[in-house]
């Protein structure tokens, strides 16, 4: 569709629909094979809820997950049978234009030459893979972690202001649990996609995760805190204390309703509302342990 269909998906937006959005299961706008590219604690009070000083931050914090984790808008998604520490993350996801295979300049003047359009993500991640393992992106890339849609917005030139206004909304079960706006992102769109092109090829359709707000489950504790612990225990009870502190936290079970949502004040930039249903894994299963 970004190569070769632009005229064809033009011509069609212009004519009448003839099947209501409810009538039909929204598949992920992204498809697969593509990079999802991530950016870490990138919201100011997420770097603070994470343990990081966001005005004396000097670096971008990147990783990635497989798309073996990309899925649909309203697909259900399972929680694997070793995990526990289920946490969300809602995003902004960029998704790419054109192939870039060396360092290339981004700049606020020339995005839109670069970013395709815009949609919902959730970072799904399993802390009890990703933290005591140090396993991003294992922890992070189970199948079904990284819901994307319901809506891709194609944005013209214009239209990439909007991107420094978006409202991020996150519920489970109606219960709010993040939102921020993307007027407190550290590390913009331009600057980013300019830092990720020094070591990372992208192609059209690639994804990347700008970060989360704060509100997710998983919490730093004090600095102090993690010297001491360090200090007095061997890394693996250390760990062990660590799960079986946050099994008492309100991570996402099976049965829970997850719904994000990312839109301006005005609505003139409105990216739809996904809603995922967290399931247990089917008893004959062959889920492995890590």
């Amino acid at each position: 569709m970004i190569e070769r269909g632009e005229a064809d998906w033009r011509s069609a937006a212009a004519q009448p629909a003839e099947l209501a959005l409810d009538e039909v299961r929204p598949l992920s706008p992204v498809t697969t094979p593509c990079r999802v590219m991530c950016q870490g604690a990138n919201y100011r009070q997420h770097a603070i809820e994470s343990g990081m000083d966001p005005d004396a931050r000097e670096f971008n914090l990147f990783f990635d997950k497989t798309d073996a984790a990309v899925t649909g808008p309203c697909d259900p998604v399972v929680r694997p049978a070793h995990v526990t520490l289920l946490d969300y993350e809602i995003e902004l996801a960029l998704v790419l234009r054109g192939t870039v295979t060396a360092p290339t300049t981004i700049t606020p003047e020339n995005l839109h030459d670069y970013v395709f359009g815009v949609t919902i993500a959730n970072d799904l991640s399993a802390r009890d893979v990703q933290l005591p393992q140090g396993q991003f992106l294992k922890g992070k890339s189970y199948r079904g972690f990284c819901p994307l849609g319901p809506v891709l917005a194609v944005l013209e030139p214009e239209d990439f202001t909007l991107l420094d206004d978006l409202e991020l909304r996150l519920e489970v079960n109606g219960s709010l649990r993040q939102t921020d706006n993307t007027a407190n992102m550290l590390y913009k769109p331009a600057e980013t996609l300019t830092e990720l092109s020094e070591f990372c090829n992208s192609d059209p359709g690639d994804v990347l995760l700008t970060g989360t707000p704060h509100g997710i489950v998983a919490g730093s504790p004090p600095a102090l805190v993690r010297r001491l612990a360090t200090a007095l225990l061997p890394e693996d009870k250390m760990w062990a204390a660590f799960v079986k502190i946050n099994q008492r936290k309100p991570y996402l079970q099976p049965g829970d309703v997850v719904t994000a949502s990312i839109r301006n004040a005005a609505g003139t930039l409105d990216l739809g509302t996904q809603q995922t249903t967290i399931t247990g894994p089917k008893p004959t299963g062959g889920e492995s342990r890590s």
